[in-house]
């Protein structure tokens, strides 16, 4: 049989068809006009696949991505709702010889950032000789004067940075950015080199990258060496999961092994910070900060911060916490700051910055407002206090002499006039461009890079690579992803063969077990709502789809109402064809999901939010009757294949007990509500059989007894079998076995007063007989079920 022939590749010309914008530097291509060598791999590679592999491939990448839940929010968006990461396949490739002059270039700067800080809190030299005007700092929101003669325990402000970094026209690089107070995006770093190496398998394991593991590992063991006592914990602090980058922060946090904290996680006794968990108060003493400093503390910076630990400032000055980086040092952010950084690096180091900043002017200054104002066509014009490049705030700026975001008579010079103190203007930089495949072809688009430094005990680390931010276009100045941008990943590639690193460091000592840390109070409280959403959206799910069965069954008229009732208390209109209180039951598990994902499993939370997805998407097309009823058999399905996965899976610790208490509290409870209604000596006809079926026990009835339905074998098989999984006393056993094992971590091991509730409850409910476990017995023990909730939240919700 003939060889079937391979398709035509889908460009073997990529790199003779790819056009360099005119008069941009390009990172493909040379001046002279060819290839740079570093690139040769990626586009002989490329330019061996078909059309379809080359979908393939990409297809990848986007799924690994899709899988993990990779997302990321607009800056102070409201909504819950993530959108796509915006990955882009193609990465920038650059040679090792010229990463070392960018590594170079950045820890200058971040030494002078470290000097700066320390003047700004100490010393005050750069104001009091002129070189800083005073007006900038002490007008600045991001200035904290709580802050003034406070030393960091560690002896440094800065211990983690970021630069955005971009190359101009003539080929040298600079810096476009700085990120000082809590840079985001070293874990998006590190899903695009997973993607990527999805995307190009086995060109990345042939070519030199760089490894990122090395760089996380080596500032992971440094946090963890600022810590004075061994007994303390090192913690992420987080805004929580409204925030833009909540997904990278929870990344980061499983990938470190690190608590990811809110503020109302910690609190503040006699100068020292705790985490509240459900075993009492745990010592923490180093936070990496993920919160903008501002916010960290409602007693002394913001009061109207609801994000913060009010005191926390006090555990500073007091010398009892290192904060990561440290509070006050978004300062150095500020835009117009850029316009005297040359002067202040000859003052403070005596010597040129190696990377220089985009040139900058403030406009509080008569000859710098003239310069500004005279060439405004090849400006960015924003605000001075910015922390933020101005096209990527809200806030009125000007762009190539083109007012933005204000109102529609303003005018340009009439604005500089009346704002100049409170306005920065920045050169207008013709950025480098980077090959982005487009519709079969390899297209120039400009591009930056954000680059991450790590202070550790032998001096800062700079990440081999980052991301890069992608234009849409060709306009430079539209370089953030809430305009359209893409991102890729840098890959620094070197002509010998790398080290494979991993986050894990060699052995030097016996392998030791590690144990769990405790679990904080809010993680332990999402858990156990999870578990009660969940198994409350699968009762629900049950109960629906019996309704619907019978909807159209002559005579069923008081069952139907029966159930209407119990639907009703849970908000649930069974008229509907696909009830919105049942969606709305599952987005809350959701949402008790979403605040903690640092400790819920990607599969885990992928199947949630595919659940969700699909029930939002079958309620838009549902009809009443059976094929309501289909419907929510298909759901169950669902509902079941998750609640499988976590029970395999999830690691049987502290948050395992409050995820099965949340489950089987409200299984118990609804299974209690259920017979009250339906197996009464006046309770309608057919409720019995139809218990049997919502309790999912058909089958094992009929075996034990006799296929014969009566009050007695459903009281004994739904109200009291401790080996039936859908039965009141088997849950209630569930959640005894529970207290106990978080009895054990108490005080000597002694019985909680939350154990000896539960103990009580299940004696009670033990001790029945199928003749008392009448209709009132039943309601009792429901009402007592329900109000475990309250004593969980007193005994461990601190």
């Amino acid at each position: 049989m003939a060889r079937k022939a391979k398709a035509k590749p889908v460009d073997t010309q990529l790199f003779a068809r790819y056009r360099p914008l005119p008069g941009v530097p390009d990172e493909l291509v040379d001046a002279q006009g060819a290839m740079r060598p570093v690139w040769a791999g990626l586009i002989a590679h490329m330019s061996g696949l078909t059309a379809t592999e080359v979908q393939d491939a990409f297809a990848r990448g986007e799924q690994h991505l899709a899988d993990t839940g990779v997302f990321f929010r607009k800056y102070g968006e409201k909504s819950g709702v993530g959108r796509d990461w915006p990955f882009s396949a193609v990465p920038i490739i650059l040679p090792e010889a010229d990463w070392h002059g960018i590594e170079a270039g950045l820890i200058q700067r971040a030494d002078l950032m470290e000097l700066i800080a320390a003047d700004l809190y100490g010393e005050n030299r750069l104001v009091a000789e002129g070189h800083l005007p005073a007006s900038l700092i002490a007008q600045n929101p991001e200035w904290l004067r709580p802050m003034v003669g406070v030393k960091p325990r560690s002896g440094h402000f800065l211990h983690f940075m970021a630069f955005e970094i971009g190359r101009g026209p003539d080929g040298s690089w600079w810096v476009l950015a700085d990120r000082t107070d809590a840079p985001s995006g070293a874990g998006f770093a590190l899903e695009n080199r997973v993607a990527a190496s999805r995307v190009f398998p086995d060109l990345y394991r042939t070519t030199n990258v760089h490894r990122l593991a090395g760089f996380f590992r080596s500032f992971r063991d440094a946090l963890e060496k600022l810590r004075s006592d061994p007994s303390s914990r090192v913690g992420i602090l987080t805004p929580g999961p409204l925030t833009d980058t909540y997904y990278e922060q929870a990344y980061i946090a499983r990938y470190l092994g690190m608590a990811l904290l809110e503020g109302e996680d910690l609190t503040v006794e006699n100068g020292h910070l705790f985490v509240r968990t459900v075993e009492g108060l745990a010592p923490v003493d180093v936070l990496w900060r993920r919160m903008d400093g501002l916010w960290a503390d409602p007693l002394e910076l913001r009061e109207d911060s609801q994000l913060g630990t009010p005191g926390l400032m006090s555990a500073v000055r007091q010398g009892h916490v290192t904060m990561v980086n440290a509070l006050g040092v978004g300062v150095l952010e500020t835009q117009a700051l850029m316009a005297f950084l040359p002067k202040i690096a000859q003052v403070l180091t005596g010597k040129r910055l190696q990377i220089p900043n985009v040139a900058t002017w403030w406009c509080g200054q008569a000859k710098e407002l003239a310069h500004v104002r005279a060439n405004a066509d090849r400006m960015l014009i924003g605000p001075a206090m910015a922390t933020r490049i101005a096209f990527e705030s809200t806030a009125p700026h000007a762009v190539g002499g083109q007012m933005r975001d204000a109102e529609d008579d303003a005018d340009l010079h009439d604005w500089l006039t009346d704002n100049a103190g409170g306005l920065v203007g920045k050169e207008l930089v013709t950025l480098s461009t980077t090959p982005f495949y487009e519709n079969g072809a390899l297209v120039p688009r400009p591009m930056s890079l954000r680059v991450f430094l790590a202070r550790t005990p032998t001096g800062w680390q700079v990440m081999p690579g980052g991301f890069a931010r992608i234009g849409a276009g060709t306009d430079t100045t539209a370089m953030s992803m809430r305009n359209g941008g893409s991102v890729a990943d840098v890959w620094v590639v070197s002509d010998s063969p790398v080290e494979p690193v991993t986050l894990r460091a060699p052995p030097t000592a016996p392998f030791v077990r590690a144990q769990p840390g405790p679990l904080p109070s809010r993680a332990a409280d999402n858990l156990f709502w999870l578990g009660r959403y969940v198994e409350r959206t699968e009762g629900l799910l049950r109960l629906v789809r019996a309704y619907n069965i019978r909807v159209n069954e002559a005579g069923n008229a008081p069952l139907l109402a029966t159930i209407r009732a119990r639907l009703k208390s849970y908000s649930v209109d069974a008229t509907e064809a696909f009830p919105a209180g049942v969606l709305s039951t599952l987005s809350s598990a959701v949402y008790s999901a979403s605040q903690i994902r640092d400790r819920f499993s990607v599969d885990g939370w992928s199947a949630l939010q595919d659940m969700e997805k699909s029930m939002t998407r079958i309620a838009k097309t549902a009809e009443a009757g059976g094929d309501a009823a289909q419907v929510m058999s298909v759901m169950l399905r669902k509902i079941a294949g998750f609640s499988g996965l976590v029970h395999e899976n999830m690691y049987r610790a502290t948050g395992w007990q409050f995820l099965s208490m949340g489950r089987s509290l409200e299984r118990a409870a609804m299974m209690a509500n259920l017979l009250a209604a339906v197996a009464g000596l006046t309770s309608p006809t057919g409720g019995l059989d139809m218990a049997i079926e919502v309790g999912d026990s058909i089958m094992v009835h009929r075996q034990r007894y006799a296929v014969f339905t009566s009050r007695e074998s459903v009281i004994d098989l739904l109200g009291l079998d401790e080996s039936n999984p859908r039965s009141v006393r088997f849950h209630l056993d569930v959640i005894a076995k529970c207290a106990t094992e978080l009895s054990s971590t108490g005080p000597h091991g002694q019985m909680t007063e939350f154990e000896r509730k539960v103990r009580m409850l299940q004696t009670s409910v033990i001790v029945h007989t199928v003749e008392t476990f009448d209709t009132d017995a039943l309601l009792k023990a429901r009402d007592q079920i329900y109000d475990l909730s309250t004593a969980l939240g007193a005994a461990f919700m601190h």
